[in-house]
């Protein structure tokens, strides 16, 4: 029975309430890696010594995470504030129109494929249960997956961008100023690749797609800022 109900568990296993933390911790991660990284090559290609590397690694990160966790807390409140003022509208509505509430129900129900009787008594049935609920959800599409949570994507960028910034950070304290461009490439293709295999793991998605698409984007964003580096190295100094 026990084994029964594992199976059964496996088989019931969904992603998709991981998506709202997932995004924000894969994108502050990937973006802490590569922003710190692609400004320490940058400035490691200018010829720069040890001092301004570790000093642009961060302020780099501490830039980044404080931004990054500002902007994830300002966009997701604004997706939050549209949320709450459908909810605020939908209410009302139910409040002085419930007939046509009920309707509007049952053709939503109707258009998924329900006979109009059988959509009918669902329609009622749930507005008697919690009519906004069923609104929100059927309606709206809004329900306690994909509603949106400022802070908790806010915390999540943060935190995610630190952990993510700290590995290029420590490989220019420790790499030798001679091959920093390339010990920078190389760990940072190798933080890629792990941490688009968690985040794959993570979701449910393929592997193999994930580490190329990340590492792929990651190399031409360091591949530009080197360039940058090393043109502006050669020319001005």
């Amino acid at each position: 029975m026990n084994a029964q109900r594992k199976y059964y568990d496996l088989l019931e296993r969904h992603y998709t309430n991981r998506s709202g933390w997932l995004r924000a911790t894969v994108l502050g991660a990937n973006d802490g890696i590569l922003s710190t990284t692609s400004l320490v090559i940058g400035v490691a290609a200018a010829a720069s010594g040890r001092t301004a590397i570790i000093l642009s690694a961060l302020s780099g990160l501490l830039a980044g995470a404080l931004s990054m966790a500002a902007g994830e807390y300002v966009s997701v409140s604004s997706q939050s504030d549209i949320e709450q003022s459908d909810l605020a509208r939908e209410k009302r509505e139910l409040e002085e129109m419930p007939d046509a509430e009920l309707q509007e129900l049952t053709e939503i129900y109707v258009k998924r494929g329900l006979k109009r009787d059988l959509a009918e008594r669902v329609a009622l049935q749930l507005m008697e249960h919690n009519g906004l609920e069923a609104h929100a959800r059927d309606e709206l599409g809004i329900n306690d997956i994909t509603q949106a949570k400022p802070m908790q994507a806010s915390m999540a960028s943060f935190g995610a961008f630190v952990m993510g910034g700290i590995l290029p950070f420590l490989v220019s304290v420790f790499a030798p100023i001679r091959y920093m461009v390339l010990y920078q490439y190389v760990f940072a293709i190798v933080f890629l690749i792990l941490l688009g295999i968690i985040a794959a793991k993570a979701g449910g998605s393929s592997v193999w797609k994930s580490v190329a698409r990340i590492c792929f984007w990651g190399t031409v964003a360091m591949g530009v800022t080197a360039l940058a580096g090393y043109i502006f190295g050669t020319h001005v100094g």
